[in-house]
């Protein structure tokens, strides 16, 4: 029994960085099954992959300028939403 408890515990801590991995990709509008499985099979280099990809995307000021009027932009689709319920 003590043998499955280490394994259970080996497969938990292994499986750590690709799901920090693919949660990360998904909250940056990546596909979360292709970097969990990247995570997979090279934990460390997916992940410094998409920092990496992360990191370009933040400091390119034309894409945080237009990730800013997308949020713009869906603030106003849900006024508007909210306006015409009423």
């Amino acid at each position: 029994m003590l043998f499955v408890d280490m394994l259970f515990v080996m497969a938990v801590a292994i499986s750590f960085i690709p799901i920090l991995t693919g949660y990360c990709a998904q909250s940056r509008g990546r596909s979360f099954w292709l970097w969990f499985a990247l995570g997979w099979l090279l934990p460390l280099a997916s992940f410094f992959l998409l920092f990496a990809l992360i990191a370009r995307e933040e400091l390119d000021p034309g894409r945080r300028l237009l990730g800013e009027a997308r949020q713009i932009l869906r603030e106003a689709e849900e006024k508007a939403k909210a306006l015409a319920k009423e």
